[in-house]
């Protein structure tokens, strides 16, 4: 069973537009989501919208069980491209027309947000009837506005193209990604919905806790970083706002639990203050991963005596990878680290990446000797302590400087076969490299991946189907998401790109200097 407190209930008669907040995967999932429980809350707090969440797999909402068709709009949030599947799912479950051309008036006006539509919505283009590119509290407020004036919404799509970050596929717009800028005075949680059951299925990654959205923004450059790329500069909430908000949460909800939110927590330019602060307060504190430069021994020590007992850390390869990459971290500081924290006593997960540009056979063996040797120094330290590694594909992804890039499924199949053999006997997960093909058309496709989107409903897509559909990219050539504009310079992913078979360190900017690399970067 399922219990939860703090969510909103009002009646029908007293609001003008009720909204469906959309999740396309699994409850555990949606409620870690830190954005989709602050869009919750936002748009709860008009007084003339009632906002229900609906969590797949199911097509009714939580708050009243209410069918899809009830709602005046429906808003998907979109954090996985696998998750547009069931999007799809949703929609056909719900017998609510797929294609927004198929839609009447009385259905739903259809939006959906979060990274992977705004880096490339081009998939989607066929399903949806407006984008939100960049941050939704930016903008959701402002179609809400548009929506209750207009007396067909549908039939006037025009009237929401002066909001910024709107893309409406109808007018194929030339949209700028949207950003808060003051971290402080953009919308934070204060009444965290409190979860109670006994089915672990149902259970957030940090339990009841205090989402605290410490930053958001990562200006590191790791050229295969979606999210650092679509999300920069690096905001940050201040010391005192994040221990305002900490203390009337823990008011409004009796949670104990903080758990700290941003894209690189460790590179929080406070982040022992903060940490000792809350601690001084008798919270407890969890973090979803922390990143490697910026961990301190301090750090560790605050999170292990609030409890935390699993260290999350991505060392991503060997160095010289690493470096083509952008992520300058030398073996010593890594190899510190992890000394530090076995001695602490923290059980460790390590995410490691293969597939790289430059990448050999020599590098992948390299790779297993390193894993064989953290998996040695555990022992060596303390056999009790458990090491998870878990070795991943690489994705290229839209608005990255990687986006040029191919994905060979067999090349990773084959890097994959290599390192089980290395590697057996050693606690390490492999993520298939068919999900790591999907994943990269969907991400780097075009409208045409709308198709095999829809048909994968009613049968399966061999993965030969797939091959059919891989992009094959050059610098210079039209993207299918060039109409979405993040705000780079022309040439900037251009110099990223070139630079990773060069193995040449773009500097971290916040402590190097400005590259110019956004025209819209908030100075």
């Amino acid at each position: 069973m399922l219990y939860e407190s703090n969510i909103v209930k009002k009646k029908f008669n007293d609001v003008n537009l009720r909204f469906g907040l959309v999740y396309p995967n699994v409850y555990k999932v949606a409620m870690s989501s830190l954005g989709y429980q602050i869009l919750y809350n936002l748009l709860n707090d008009r007084v003339d919208t009632w906002c229900e969440r609906i969590i797949y797999p199911n097509t009714r909402s939580i708050e009243t069980n209410s069918p899809l068709s009830n709602f005046h709009i429906l808003s998907f949030t979109l954090q996985f491209e696998e998750d547009y599947f069931n999007l799809i799912e949703i929609l056909k479950k719900s017998n609510i027309p797929i294609k927004r051309e198929d839609r009447a008036d009385k259905d739903p006006l259809i939006i959906a947000g979060g990274p992977c539509v705004t880096a490339n919505p081009m998939p989607l283009f066929d399903f949806i009837d407006i984008f939100i590119i960049g941050e939704g509290e930016n903008v959701l407020n402002s179609i809400i506005d548009i929506y209750n004036d207009l007396d067909n919404p549908k039939e006037n799509l025009e009237s929401f193209l002066d909001i910024e970050g709107v893309y409406i596929p109808k007018y194929n717009n030339k949209t700028q990604i949207s950003l808060i800028e003051d971290m402080d005075n953009t919308y934070h949680i204060t009444n965290p919905i409190i979860v109670k059951t006994d089915d672990e299925e149902y259970i957030p990654a940090f339990g009841n806790a205090i989402l605290l959205n410490i930053s958001r923004g990562c200006s590191r450059g790791c050229r295969f970083c979606m999210s650092g790329y679509l999300y920069r500069p690096t905001r940050e909430t201040s010391l005192e706002k994040l221990i305002e908000i900490a203390k009337i949460s823990r008011e409004n909800s009796n949670i104990n639990r903080v758990a700290l939110i941003g894209p690189a927590v460790s590179d929080y330019s406070q982040i022992d203050e903060l940490t000792s602060n809350l601690l001084d307060l008798g919270f407890e504190i969890s973090t979803p991963s922390m990143r490697i430069e910026t961990i301190t021994e301090e750090s560790l020590k605050s999170l292990k005596k609030s409890g935390l007992k699993t260290l999350t850390i991505a060392p991503e390869s060997i160095y010289s990878l690493r470096k083509s990459i952008n992520k300058d971290i030398p073996d010593e500081l890594i190899d510190n680290v992890i000394e530090t924290a076995f001695q602490i006593g923290f059980n460790l997960k390590l995410y490691f990446i293969i597939g790289f540009p430059n990448e050999t056979y020599e590098d992948l063996l390299s790779l297993s000797e390193y894993i064989k040797s953290i998996n040695k120094q555990k022992n060596e330290i303390n056999k009790r302590l458990s090491v998870k590694f878990s070795i991943n594909p690489l994705i290229p992804k839209a608005q990255t400087p990687l986006q040029w890039e191919t994905y060979n499924v067999n090349t990773i199949k084959s890097k994959i076969r290599f390192l089980k053999n290395e590697l057996n006997g050693i606690n390490v997960k492999f993520n298939s490299a068919k999900i790591g093909l999907k994943q990269y058309i969907l991400s780097c496709g075009g409208r045409e991946i709308g198709e095999l989107i829809e048909k994968s409903y009613d049968k399966k897509i061999t993965t030969s189907t797939w091959k059919k559909h891989i992009p094959h990219y050059e610098p210079g050539d039209k993207l299918p998401w060039d109409n979405i504009d993040i705000g780079y310079r022309e040439d900037f992913l251009i110099e990223e790109y070139e630079k990773i078979k060069k193995y040449e360190i773009t500097p971290w900017c916040d402590v190097n200097r400005c590259y110019n690399c956004k025209y819209n970067c908030f100075k």
